[in-house]
């Protein structure tokens, strides 16, 4: 890469004016190093808030429709003899995950066509454009829920708020966006690093926004923490606009409304290419596939179980409890950085679905609040796995190729999405008569299998190493 190339890539000031990036007359006061940290930390923190608060304003319309006053007692209390075998609580308990299945699956399927459109495009006219662009939908859909809840609608208008931000990308496109840039600004050695960091980011900004949202809906209920959401995401299209300087370098018009963007994604996976490509960009998708199917699987449940009995936790240790799922981000960075001294990532992988495994294991059998935080604890270096496979298939590709790349990524993590929403949504009320806590155990099996695949890959990469020295003896 040629010096003259730099100060358009990596060294303009955010603000400022360039020949490849023009840009209002306004400079941004943070530093250099300092790219889209804040547009994920921003969008998590809306997400974060706005997720759990979702499921509960379910729970509660559906109580109330149905005449439901339910078992728990706010002040902490909890009937755990017999809260499991009420009829009305069960039927709840399946309106409010089946709900959540319908209106995460009309986002997911219509975000889906639009990320395999807006990521290789963002290849040609860069990543600014296709960062705005969900942060703006993500806003509305914040505006369509107020709406629902001012006026009393039906909870099925959400899956109207939900379709619209698909259009535009979902929080999916952001992932890829932001993933997209840090490939395109960072090398091959720090890569992994600055991937965890992102990852980091979406942590802190969940358990900030966990711990906010507890207490505010106990206090003031659901509108105003959805203001809140509607004025962040708007903040957020803000900041790119303004301080997000452009990282693509030779940035051309292309159209978005074209086949060719769809056939780059499927070349991507179909064209063989140098040191097996091909084969593995497929074997760590599939084990993103069930990381994310995993993850997004349980994190949905979480609310619903502990809400019910025996739990029977109200909206503070709700709170507490999405605050420590999300803390366990910022816990793997620093896990990933201290096992980097001394191991390979595929290793470091490794040990993150130990993790994850033994505190899902203790989840599923949770009955008391200290177990459920003992799960969370195991957890703790779970999400080390995730920023490892996307640098790895991040170094599988050209420069040219990274927003074709992450928006498969991103249509990858969609799929677990609407994965994750159809099977542990369906198989949670139907393990209810026999093993409340099954989904997790059934998630955790699942983790053997993405656990199998890094390591063999690991191995077969370092077998020519030790057939040389083999040789040479």
């Amino acid at each position: 890469m040629a010096d003259s190339d730099l100060p358009a890539m990596v060294s303009t000031q955010p603000g400022e004016e360039g020949p490849d990036s023009p840009r209002p007359r306004w400079r941004c006061c943070l530093p250099a190093a300092v790219t889209v940290e804040p547009v994920i930390f921003l969008s998590m923190f809306a997400l974060a808030l706005q997720g759990p608060l979702t499921t509960q304003y379910l729970w509660d319309r559906i109580s109330a429709d149905i005449g439901y006053n339910g078992t728990r007692e706010r002040g902490g209390g909890c009937s755990n003899h017999s809260g499991s075998h009420d009829p009305l609580q069960q039927e709840v308990e399946k309106l409010t995950s089946h709900w959540s299945l319908y209106i995460n699956l009309g986002g997911f399927l219509v975000g889906l066509f639009s990320v395999m459109l807006l990521g290789p495009w963002s290849d040609s006219v860069g990543r600014r454009p296709v960062l705005i662009l969900p942060a703006i939908g993500l806003a509305l859909q914040a505006a369509i829920y107020l709406i629902v809840m001012y006026q009393k609608l039906h909870v099925g208008y959400f899956l109207l708020g939900r379709i619209i931000c698909g259009i535009t990308g979902d929080f999916n496109m952001v992932l890829a966006g932001c993933f997209s840039y840090i490939s395109d600004v960072s090398d091959r050695q720090s890569r992994t690093f600055r991937v965890a960091i992102l990852e980091a980011c979406l942590g802190i900004a969940g358990m900030v926004a966990s711990i906010i949202g507890g207490h505010w809906r106990k206090a003031q209920g659901y509108i105003n923490p959805f203001w809140l959401v509607f004025a962040v995401n708007l903040v957020t299209a803000i900041y790119i606009y303004f301080c997000v300087t452009e990282s693509v370098k030779d940035r051309k018009p292309t159209k978005l409304f074209t086949s060719r963007h769809y056939q780059s994604v499927f070349r991507l996976f179909t064209v063989p290419g140098e040191n097996k490509r091909r084969g593995k960009l497929c074997l760590y998708s599939l084990a993103l596939l069930l990381v994310v199917t995993v993850h997004m699987g349980a994190k949905d449940l979480f609310v619903i179980y502990e809400l019910s009995s025996p739990l029977c936790w109200d909206s503070d240790l709700i709170g507490y409890g999405s605050a420590a799922e999300h803390l366990t981000y910022l816990s793997s960075l620093a896990g990933l950085r201290l096992f980097q001294f001394c191991l390979a990532d595929s290793w470091v992988a490794e040990i993150g679905f130990i993790s994850n495994i033994s505190g899902l294991i203790v989840i599923s059998v949770a009955a008391t609040t200290p177990l459920m935080f003992t799960g969370y604890g195991l957890r703790f270096f779970a999400m080390v796995t995730t920023p490892v496979i996307r640098s790895k298939l991040s170094k599988l590709v050209d420069e040219g190729e990274q927003g074709t790349l992450f928006s498969s990524v991103a249509c990858v993590e969609g799929f677990s999405s609407l994965l994750s929403t159809g099977v542990f949504n369906s198989l949670y009320p139907v393990t209810l008569s026999f093993m409340k806590g099954f989904p997790f155990l059934f998630g955790a099996t699942l983790l053997l299998i993405p656990a199998g695949i890094i390591g063999l890959i690991e191995v077969c990469e370092q077998r020519p190493m030790y057939s040389q020295f083999s040789e040479i003896s």
